[in-house]
C-alpha cells in the first residue's frame, strides 16, 4: 500500500511504529504477557486500606504503596488518555471491562536521566487503540475511582487504524456514534470495541446455546454431527446451495436440514439425538433470514408431538430465565412470556379465527379462490398444502405474539410427518409461533416406509409442476426406514431467532457475528494500464488517484495547471521523491478522444 492511499492519521501511526522499532521496542512482541487479573475482578475485589491518624489527630486514608496494596498485571486496549505533564490517566479496556490506569514519569522512569519511556514512548508514540500491558498496584484516587498505579508499561500491539471516537456528554447524549448498520455488521470487530452492549448480546447467545445443550444432555440425549455436504438436500422444503466435488465428479448440496441423517441414527438404536449446527438455504436476506443459520434438531424415540410440545415449552422457559433472570423477554416494545404452558391451536382453526374462512374439506380450486380473496398471490404450481401455507403466512402468522403451538397441518404440507391419529387429511405436526414468526417445527415422525415413499413421490410431482422448494426422493433414507424406525418425535428450533427473542433484537443481523452482506461497493477505478496509455508515468498514477482522478476520463478537459498544482501539493505533503511533470506533459493526458 502506497503512502498516498493512507489517511493522515494512518501515516502518523506508521511513523510512530517505525520510531518504536528505532528505539529497539518491538511493537508486536511474541512473548507471553503473564496477566493475572481482569478489570472487573479488580474493582469487585478491591478493599480500601485502613485509615491512619495524622499529626493533627485526624483520621485520613493510608497512602497506597506497592508494599501495602495489591499488585496486578493487566493488559488491554488504550481507549482514552489524559496527559497532565508528569502524570497521565489512561482508560484501559480488557476482555471484561474498563479500568483507569495512573501513569507517572517518576514511577515509569525511576532513572531520572532516562525518561524515554514516559516522555517519548507513552506521550508521543502510543496511540488510542494500542494494546499495552501494565504492572502496578491498585489504589483509590481522591475522586473515588479504583485505579492501577502503573510501575511498568509494555507495548503489546500497535494499532495502525484509528478507532471511531464515540463521545458522550454529561447529559448522556452520544455524538459521532458508530451506528450505521452497514458498517457495524461489516466491521463487527469495530462494533464490539466501541459500542456498549454488543458484546453482551453475543454472551447471551452463548448462554442460550449452553443452556439448551444442558437441558438436552440432562435428558439423556446424545449430541452428534452429521454431514454438511450432502448428495441430496432433504429434510425441509428449501432451495439449496449447490457445489461440485471434483474427485467424485458429482454435485453436492449444502444441507438445508439435519433431519434425515438424525432419523437414520434413531433407526440405528439411539434413544435420542440432537445436533446444533449450520444449515444453508439459498433464499433472500431480510431481518429474519440469513442464508446461513444455526438450527437445533432433536429426535427422541417412543415420543409424539404432544410430548414434544410439553418438553419444548419447559426448555424455552428455562432458557429465558437463564438469560434474563425471569421467564419474560421484551422485543419491539412487547413483553413476551415463555412461562409454560403455551397455547395450542390447529392451523385450520387459526385461519378460520383470523379470516372467517373454513378451509376444511375444500377443494384445491376453492382454496385458490380463498387465497385470492385474502390477497395471496397464487399460481398453478401450488397444491393444497402450499395454498394453506401461503394463506396462513399472509393472514395469521404475524398475529401470534405470545408463544403459540400451531398444530395439525394438512398432509400436503408435511411430507415427513405421521398422519393424524383421529383427523383424516391432517398430520401430527406443530410449528411454534412467537412474535409473529416461526421459531420451531416439530412432528410425530413418519416411520411407515411405504407411506413415506408415496409422500416423496407427491413432492416430485410438485417439483414437476415447478415448485423449486419441493423435496426429492432420498432412496437411502427410505432404505433405512425399511429396516424399521420406532415411533419418534422430532423438532427443529432456529437458534438465531431464539436469540433474537431472548435478547430483544429485532434483526437477525444483530445476533450474528458476521451476517451475510452484499458485496462492498467500491468506487470505479481504471487500471494502471489505462493511465500508462495516456503517457502518465507510473510513479505519478497513485498521486493522481490521491487527487481524485480514479478514472482516466476524469482528466479530460481539466486545466493542466490545476492538475500540476495538485501534484505539487501531494508531493510536498508526503515528501515524495518523484519528478514533477510539466504542464505540457499534463496537457497530453487531458485531451482524450
Amino acid at each position: 500500500m502506497s503512502v498516498q492511499e493512507l489517511s493522515e492519521q494512518e501515516i502518523v501511526r506508521r511513523g510512530n511504529l517505525q520510531q518504536l522499532r528505532d528505539l529497539g521496542i518491538d511493537p508486536y512482541p511474541a512473548a507471553e504477557y503473564p496477566t493475572d487479573a481482569f478489570s472487573t475482578d479488580i474493582k469487585a475485589e478491591f478493599v480500601d486500606l485502613p485509615t491512619m491518624t495524622n499529626e493533627q489527630g485526624e483520621e485520613v486514608p493510608t497512602p497506597a504503596t506497592p508494599e501495602n496494596s495489591r499488585m496486578v498485571c493487566v493488559a488491554g486496549r488504550m481507549m482514552s488518555r489524559r496527559i497532565m505533564g508528569k502524570a497521565s490517566f489512561v482508560e484501559l479496556m480488557d476482555s471484561k471491562g474498563r479500568i483507569q490506569v495512573y501513569v507517572t514519569r517518576d514511577a515509569l522512569c525511576p532513572n531520572a536521566e532516562d525518561t524515554t519511556m514516559y516522555n517519548t514512548v507513552f506521550k508521543k508514540l502510543l496511540d488510542l487503540g494500542d494494546f499495552i500491558g501494565v504492572k502496578g498496584y491498585v489504589f483509590r484516587t481522591k475522586t473515588g475511582e479504583i485505579s492501577i498505579h502503573c510501575m511498568e508499561l509494555t507495548v503489546l500491539a500497535k494499532s495502525l487504524r484509528p478507532l471511531p471516537v464515540v463521545k458522550t456528554d454529561s447529559e448522556g447524549n452520544v455524538f459521532d456514534a458508530f451506528s450505521d448498520p452497514e458498517l457495524r455488521f461489516r466491521q463487527r470487530y469495530v462494533d464490539l470495541i466501541v459500542n456498549e452492549g454488543v458484546k453482551e448480546t453475543f454472551l447471551k447467545r452463548t448462554k442460550v446455546i449452553s443452556t439448551l445443550r444442558q437441558c438436552l444432555d440432562e435428558a439423556g440425549y446424545t449430541e452428534v454431527e452429521t454431514p454438511i455436504l450432502q448428495s441430496i438436500a432433504g429434510g425441509a422444503s428449501a432451495r439449496p446451495f449447490i457445489t461440485h466435488h471434483n474427485s467424485l465428479d458429482i454435485d453436492l448440496y449444502c444441507r438445508i436440514a439435519t433431519e434425515l441423517y438424525l432419523k437414520r441414527l434413531i433407526v440405528g438404536g439411539f434413544e435420542g439425538v440432537y445436533e446444533i449446527g449450520k444449515n444453508f438455504r439459498n433464499e433472500g436476506m431480510d431481518k429474519n433470514h440469513n442464508p446461513e443459520f444455526t438450527c437445533m434438531e432433536l429426535y427422541v424415540q417412543y415420543k409424539d408431538y404432544n410430548w414434544m410440545m410439553s418438553f419444548t415449552e419447559k426448555v424455552l422457559e428455562r432458557i429465558c430465565i437463564a438469560v434474563n433472570g425471569k421467564p419474560e423477554t421484551e422485543i419491539d416494545g412487547k413483553v413476551i412470556s415463555f412461562k409454560a404452558p403455551f397455547r395450542r391451536l390447529p392451523i385450520l382453526e387459526a385461519i378460520k379465527e383470523k379470516t372467517g374462512y373454513d378451509l376444511e374439506g375444500m377443494s384445491e380450486d376453492e382454496m385458490r379462490e380463498v387465497a385470492k380473496k385474502c390477497g395471496v398471490e397464487v399460481d398453478s404450481t401450488m397444491g393444497k398444502g402450499k395454498l394453506i401455507d401461503e394463506i396462513f403466512g399472509e393472514t395469521c402468522e404475524g398475529t401470534f405474539i405470545q408463544p403459540t403451538f400451531i398444530t395439525d397441518y394438512p398432509i400436503e404440507m408435511s411430507p415427513l410427518t405421521k398422519k393424524h391419529r383421529t383427523k383424516p387429511g391432517l398430520t401430527e405436526r406443530f410449528e411454534l409461533m412467537v412474535n409473529g414468526k416461526e421459531l420451531g417445527n416439530a412432528y410425530s415422525e413418519l416411520n411407515d416406509p411405504i407411506d413415506q415413499e408415496e409422500r416423496f413421490r407427491e413432492q416430485m410431482r410438485l417439483a414437476d409442476k415447478g415448485d423449486d422448494e419441493a423435496m426429492i426422493i432420498d432412496q437411502d433414507f427410505l432404505r433405512a426406514l425399511q429396516y424399521g424406525m420406532p415411533p419418534t418425535s422430532g423438532i427443529g428450533i432456529g437458534i438465531d431467532r431464539l436469540v433474537m427473542l431472548m435478547t430483544g433484537k429485532p434483526f437477525i443481523q444483530e445476533v450474528l457475528f458476521f451476517p451475510q452482506m452484499k458485496p462492498e461497493v467500491k468506487a470505479p477505478r481504471d487500471k494502471d494500464d489505462a493511465f500508462l496509455a495516456l503517457g502518465v508515468p507510473a510513479e505519478i498514477i497513485p498521486i493522481l488517484r490521491k487527487a481524485g482522478y480514479n478514472l482516466v476520463s476524469t482528466l479530460n478537459g481539466v486545466a493542466p495547471a490545476k492538475i500540476q498544482q495538485q501534484i505539487i501539493e501531494i508531493v510536498k505533503k508526503y515528501k515524495l521523491d518523484v519528478q514533477k511533470p510539466s504542464q505540457d506533459d499534463i496537457a497530453q493526458w487531458t485531451v482524450q478522444e
